[in-house]
């Protein structure tokens, strides 16, 4: 088990919005993280990636406790994320957007690179090649140059997963990477997902896209009300009473 979840409980005040969530995610898998609005998902990547600490219980990233690490210990172990909202530096190139993401696996220190040393330069040529084949993946190598701010809603979705990418996570954290698309730039992120999972990496994704989440996920996690239903294969989980309920509300003869 790469990533285990144990009893993450997440209180604002007097509202509770994880309530002892628990499961594990394998390595190598692409595991599904859904439930209505408000259920709690992204108050636990936000968990999971260091941004907010979790008012109790435990995560173990590859047997090694984690819960209390900062945000950017925890990027350095390999957890990598997407956000809601997408975040990208406007004014800058996807070419620059996708290098930036590179900073926690730069080999050299920040002032040679900066005095143009003879090895910073070449390594940064090896960045800006390895950053262009990311684009190449992810479908934006004809907006290598385009700044970030003049893509459309579908590329900047992609241009966030490229960032993502750069730091050669071994954990990523997609939250809602196809929300926006038009159905063939759905194909190609899904096909990139699966991809990347069989080269190794571990993914977890929130995403209210049901298809996309029954085709892409070997393993599926319901949250409701900051508490899991049920984690289980797609399969197991669409037949499940109290997730059905949860999507489609009780019917008239149960009412």
């Amino acid at each position: 088990m790469l990533l285990e979840i144990t009893q993450i409980t997440q209180h604002f005040g007097g509202l509770c919005a994880l309530a002892g969530v628990s499961f594990g995610v394998e390595s190598g898998s692409v595991h599904g993280l859904i439930g209505p609005n408000g259920a709690g998902k992204t108050t636990l990547i936000n968990i999971l990636s260091g941004i907010t600490p979790a008012t109790s219980g435990t995560l173990r990233f590859d047997d090694r406790r984690i819960d209390t690490f900062p945000a950017h210990k925890i990027a350095s172990l390999g957890i990598a994320r997407t956000f809601q909202n997408i975040r990208l530096f406007p004014a800058l190139t996807c070419l620059e957007n996708v290098i930036a993401g590179q900073h926690l696996i730069a080999e050299r220190p920040l002032l040679p690179r900066l005095l143009c040393l003879p090895g910073a330069i070449r390594q940064e040529a090896v960045y800006k090649q390895q950053s262009l084949d990311i684009l190449v993946r992810v479908g934006l190598a004809d907006r290598a140059d385009f700044s970030a701010q003049h893509l459309s809603y579908g590329e900047r979705r992609r241009l966030e997963i490229a960032r993502a990418l750069a730091s050669c996570p071994r954990l990523l954290l997609l939250d809602e990477p196809v929300a926006g698309m038009r159905r063939q730039e759905m194909l190609s992120v899904a096909e990139l997902i699966h991809t990347l999972s069989q080269e190794g990496m571990t993914i977890l994704l929130i995403e209210h896209n049901m298809a996309f989440v029954m085709e892409l996920c070997s393993q599926i996690t319901v949250l409701n009300f900051g508490s899991v239903i049920t984690t289980g294969t797609p399969a197991e989980v669409g037949r499940h009473p109290e997730v059905i309920e949860a999507y489609l509300g009780k019917s008239d003869q149960d009412a």
